[in-house]
């Protein structure tokens, strides 16, 4: 329930607000601890630190809604916040990932710091996300589930170069991806197939870092379904 306004509201609404925004904050402690684990070799624990940092994302926007972060702190951007925290678990982080041994090919893996460029330009488009249809404009920053399957799926690393490549031109490409908590396109079984994902996502996590190739291989029905719903919406609206 949102709050009223007032001035007797106004101190808690606030202190609420920072709450809010202490919780979005700790995303970018989540990604300094992710990070620090994938230079330690420890690709469990930096998935461990994305996928809590991925939770955290989540549940950020509905509990700002609630406490009306901007009515109650107006000079405060918490969506500025949320960007820079995403920036980092979403872009750097998995940047990290990609440039560790074995993951890409040797002596090319520093093409993926295209990545680190391609999404500072996504990030900084102010028509990046619809508002009203509720859609990315362009390849969102998935990296961190790109980053995820090469692992897992022990994928060759020239395949991963390619998928790498091919979603930093996606990022330029005015296609629009279903934001599946917020659209009203097939939003319930888009959100019901989507936990179903999770939980095998976790189930995957779990395993490292021996996971299941055939949990993996199946998992992929979700981003291929996810990718395919995208594309059926581009064309038609």
């Amino acid at each position: 329930m949102a709050f009223g306004s007032g001035a007797s509201m106004s101190l808690p609404r606030m202190c609420l607000a920072w709450l809010v925004h202490l919780y979005t904050a700790s995303g970018a402690v989540l990604g300094f601890l992710a990070m620090s684990a994938v230079f330690d070799g420890d690709f469990k624990a930096a998935f461990i630190f994305l996928a809590i940092a991925l939770a955290v994302d989540s549940s950020d926007g509905a509990l700002a809604r609630a406490v009306e972060v901007k009515r109650a702190i107006p000079w405060f951007d918490g969506s500025l916040l949320d960007n820079l925290v995403d920036y980092l678990n979403f872009v750097v982080v998995p940047v990290a990932i990609f440039m560790q041994p074995g993951i890409l090919p040797e002596g090319w893996a520093y093409l993926s710091l295209a990545v680190l460029v391609a999404s500072a330009y996504g990030f900084s488009r102010t028509d990046a996300k619809g508002m009203i249809e509720h859609y990315f404009l362009g390849f969102p920053s998935y990296w961190n589930i790109m980053a995820f399957y090469f692992v897992v799926l022990a994928t060759p690393p020239a395949l991963n170069l390619g998928f790498v490549l091919l979603a930093v031109v996606l990022v330029f490409v005015p296609m629009r991806w279903i934001y599946p908590s917020r659209s009203s396109v097939m939003r319930l079984p888009t959100i019901a197939l989507g936990l179903v994902w999770g939980v095998m996502g976790v189930w995957m996590l779990a395993a490292l870092p021996e996971p299941s190739p055939v949990i993996g291989a199946i998992s992929l029905f979700y981003p291929v379904y996810y990718t395919g719903l995208s594309l059926v919406y581009t064309l038609r609206y």
